[in-house]
């Protein structure tokens, strides 16, 4: 079974990483249930997680990062070859998820956690200077890229309450085959994947419209 393992939400903190003095990439999992609802259009501050900050609101917050997803499985492997903890939030994801393959989640892919609140899969992360100087890894953007193990963001579907140990559950898969993990290679290190893009409708207008511009 696939359940979350904790809900983590970020307060604002200075930083010299950015180009706006304050991040809220430092998330702490939270106990009881945290509301999620869909946020407004980018530029605006909210995310789609209650008690949540985006502070960077230029490239970060929105609908189609509502919400953003990492695998527990995943962050184990990183605090094995790095040699250090690494906590439920600390990549800045505000679900910490297990049993769940997030990397090969398929863009379009719909997850129902708990009972009411359903997200879909809208595209990876990509690593910014803000995420190197907080983990503080030397080489951190291109050891994160040649990895390829990014994360999910998420857009919200059906709004509600999640908590951490409720089940997440695919309840649609799209008919193609355009993961999370692909994405990322295509739109970083491997631009000849490109093309396998465009059958993932439900990438996000701008992601769709820059792989177009790209193709042509």
């Amino acid at each position: 079974m696939a359940y979350l393992i904790s809900v983590n939400v970020g307060t604002p903190a200075p930083t010299a990483h950015s180009d706006v003095p304050m991040t809220g990439i430092d998330k702490r999992p939270v106990e009881g249930s945290v509301a999620i609802t869909v946020p407004g259009p980018r530029g605006t501050e909210p995310t789609g997680v209650a008690g949540d900050r985006v502070c960077d609101t230029r490239n970060h917050g929105g609908p189609d990062q509502a919400v953003y997803a990492y695998a527990r499985e995943d962050l184990d492997r990183w605090a094995e070859e790095l040699g250090r903890d690494l906590p439920g939030g600390v990549f800045g994801e505000n679900l910490t998820t297990a049993g769940l393959d997030v990397t090969g989640a398929r863009i379009g892919e719909r997850w129902l956690i708990g009972a009411e609140t359903v997200l879909e899969v809208s595209m990876p992360r990509i690593p910014c200077r803000t995420f190197a100087g907080w983990l503080g890894e030397r080489g951190w953007v291109r050891t994160f890229t040649q990895r390829a193990v990014p994360g999910a963001y998420l857009r919200v579907l059906q709004p509600g309450s999640v908590r951490a140990g409720d089940e997440v559950r695919v309840v649609h898969s799209p008919p193609h085959d355009v993961t999370i993990g692909l994405t990322f290679r295509a739109l970083t290190a491997e631009p000849e994947l490109l093309p396998r893009l465009v059958a993932a409708e439900a990438l996000p207008f701008s992601t769709r419209e820059k792989v177009l511009s790209r193709l042509q």
